[in-house]
C-alpha cells in the first residue's frame, strides 16, 4: 500500500473540435486535478471531490466507465491514480485553497494530445497515453 494515495481524474472536453485536455499549473509542473484522498474516503469520489475543488468544475460524464490507471510510486512512495471523464465546460475557476489563502495551482489550460505529451512530466506519460486509448476505444 502507498504511503500516500492521490485520485485524480483526466477532464477532456470534445465538442465538435478536437479533442481537449485540462492541465493544471502548480509552480512548474503540470498535472491533470488530483490531491490526497483522506482516510476512509473512496478514491473515486475523492478525485470528483479534488476536481470540483481545484476547478469547480461539476458536471464530470463518467461516459467511459470507472477504470483507473495509477502511476508508479513518485516522491517519497505516493501513488496517484486517475479516472477519465468528460465535462461540457470551458471556463475553468481556480478557487481560493482556504488553507493557502490562494488558489492551488497558477493556471489552467486545455490543450490537445499532442501539447499534453510535452507539457506533462514522465510519470503521467503512460496516464495520458491510456486515457487517450480508453477514451477512444470505449467510444
Amino acid at each position: 500500500m502507498p504511503k500516500t494515495l492521490s485520485a485524480g481524474v483526466v477532464v477532456i472536453r470534445d465538442k465538435g473540435e478536437q479533442r481537449r485536455y485540462l492541465l493544471l499549473r502548480a509552480y512548474r509542473n503540470w498535472d491533470f486535478p488530483k490531491g490526497v484522498v483522506e482516510a476512509g474516503e473512496d478514491p473515486l469520489q475523492a478525485a470528483i471531490r479534488e476536481v470540483e475543488e481545484e476547478t469547480s468544475i461539476t458536471d464530470l460524464n463518467f461516459r467511459w466507465g470507472y477504470d483507473y490507471r495509477e502511476t508508479q510510486r513518485y516522491g517519497r512512495g505516493k501513488v496517484a491514480r486517475y479516472y477519465v471523464a468528460e465535462t461540457a465546460r470551458m471556463d475553468i475557476h481556480l478557487p481560493v485553497n482556504p488553507e493557502l489563502g490562494r488558489p492551488e495551482h497558477d493556471e489552467y489550460l486545455w490543450v490537445d494530445h499532442a501539447t499534453a505529451q510535452t507539457m506533462l512530466p514522465p510519470r503521467l506519460q503512460p496516464i495520458l497515453a491510456w486515457a487517450v486509448r480508453f477514451s477512444e476505444d470505449s467510444g
